[in-house]
């Protein structure tokens, strides 16, 4: 005896059943309508009109959306639909539409995607709506909509079937929109700036750029390993070296690494290089872009995050990574920072595990990693790296075991990393030298030596500065996001078993 059906299963059959009679007809999935309006155009064009300035008016409209709701009221049937840019309402009467097409209406189900004809009303209530003389089938959809797919409860479901998320909830749909106007904007400033937007190789000889684990594909034709770009850094900084001195890149990078709420294997970034500039002039130009992209997007530079307020308008703090170690270590002193026992205890009462190679710069940032960084709540950029975390920038010229170096933090996070480029191509061969050495003694994320990156060096680069900002961590601090999976479509996720329908 055949196992009975699953309520979803039979509502499964009943939409396969509508969609053959509809392949019978000859209506099935047709092509040929031509919408000449949005529902986000109507509303705003005419939401505030009188129901007597519409009639005079007779606006006639063309609209095609996703079936959402529906409301028998005898009849005369009021239903929803849904574009991009929003719903708006339809009123079907039976007398205005024509039985035989009221009939086929009272078929549709919610999800189909129709295209109504008719004029523009308003009704009793004060809705704007169509009154709708023509209605058609456009495609069917054969699996229903949740009743309510987001909240706590459905937040995986949400990422793994974002298609339906982007369907059933608005406030998802108005993240990406605004990650769109982001992007967008950036572009605009930094073209303003006078930056040229190019595009780098995605696929790399040698994983360079920054110190992570990479991917590694390979190319069946050349019989060559490859790997995903870490980071474009030394692709770009070739192009400044070509004469270019203002290039950026928004870039889709890789990092074969942990998964968290603020990490993800593929991420976006924009990463810019400015000729003849310090990292002095960068933390100006990071904070003159975070501002004027939050009045653009947001209306306002006042920023609502996870509870808090950051205000862009005001100067961010800038301190030293010494600075902000003694300053949350209170019994700490200067002299405390040279004491290789000492740090690396702190380091363990952190929770970072300390290796005999750690120097003192290494324990210094583990120290500010595993302790103060978390603490940064209002914008705040920490300056003057370890030597020894930052291979590819400029040593200071007071101190050379620290670097001319900033990263950016927000809300206990890290949004940019800038640097006043190492230009001298023999320090950067020492340094590539050392990174092939930690990599041989077992350091997965140590770079390699890029002998073709210094080749480009010694053509001579002029003095450059550079900045990479996380873009999902952006969207996230502008859409009050708590995991960089809710700014992502189609984020990383675990392998679920498939269904075998």
């Amino acid at each position: 005896m055949a196992a009975q059906k699953t309520g979803e299963e039979r509502l499964l059959a009943q939409r396969q059943e509508k969609l053959q009679n509809l392949r019978d007809s000859g209506w099935a999935y047709p092509n040929d309508f031509c919408r000449d309006h949005t529902a986000g155009e109507l509303i705003q064009a005419h939401s505030e009109r009188s129901a007597d300035e519409l009639k005079t008016m007779a606006v006639e409209v063309a609209l095609a959306g996703r079936l959402m709701s529906r409301r028998v009221m005898g009849k005369t049937t009021f239903a929803h639909v849904q574009d991009s840019t929003g719903k708006i309402q339809l009123m079907i009467n039976r007398e205005r539409l024509g039985e035989d097409a009221y009939a086929d209406f009272k078929t549709y189900d919610i999800g189909d995607i129709v295209a109504a004809c008719g004029t523009l009303v308003k009704t009793r209530t004060g809705e704007l709506s169509i009154a709708v003389v023509e209605l058609r089938m456009l495609s069917k959809s054969l699996r229903p909509l949740p009743e309510k797919f987001h909240g706590l409860t459905d937040i995986e479901q949400r990422y793994r079937q974002r298609h339906v998320d982007l369907i059933m909830n608005a406030t998802s749909r108005e993240v990406f929109m605004r990650r769109g106007q982001l992007l967008s904007g950036m572009r605009r400033y930094l073209e303003s700036q006078g930056f040229l937007e190019v595009e780098t190789p995605m696929m790399h000889p040698i994983a360079g750029g920054a110190v992570a684990r990479p991917f590694v594909t390979h190319h069946n034709v050349l019989h060559q390993d490859l790997y995903l770009r870490v980071a474009p850094e030394l692709y770009l900084k070739r192009l400044v070296v070509g004469g270019f001195d203002r290039v950026f890149e928004i870039n889709r990078s890789f990092r074969n690494e942990g998964v968290s709420s603020r990490h993800n294997p593929e991420f976006t970034m924009l990463e810019l290089y400015q000729a003849y500039a310090r990292y002095q002039d960068l933390m100006e130009l990071t904070e003159t872009l975070l501002r004027q992209m939050a009045e653009e997007i947001l209306g306002s530079t006042i920023v609502s995050y996870q509870g808090s307020d950051y205000d862009l308008s005001q100067p961010f703090a800038r301190i030293t990574m010494r600075e902000a170690v003694l300053a949350h270590h209170s019994g700490l002193s200067e002299e405390d920072l040279n004491n290789r026992e000492l740090l690396a205890g702190l380091c363990r009462d952190c929770g970072v595990e300390v290796s005999e190679e750690r120097g003192f710069g290494w324990l210094i940032f583990d120290l500010f990693e595993g302790s103060v960084e978390e603490t940064l709540d209002q914008p705040t950029f920490i300056t003057q790296y370890p030597l020894e975390v930052s291979p590819l920038a400029r040593r200071n010229d007071e101190a050379p075991e620290w670097v001319d170096r900033f990263e950016l933090f927000v809300a206990g996070r890290e949004l940019a990393n800038g640097f006043s480029e190492l230009n001298d191509p023999q320090d950067q061969a020492e340094r590539f030298r050392a990174q092939a050495q930690k990599r041989d003694a077992g350091d997965a994320e140590a770079m390699y030596y890029d002998a073709d990156y210094i080749r480009a060096l010694e053509y001579g680069m002029p003095p450059t500065a550079g900045i990479g900002i996380g873009i999902d961590r952006l969207v996230m601090f502008f859409c009050d996001a708590p995991s960089i999976r809710d700014v992502l479509l189609f984020p990383h996720m675990r392998p679920q078993a498939q269904d075998s329908d």
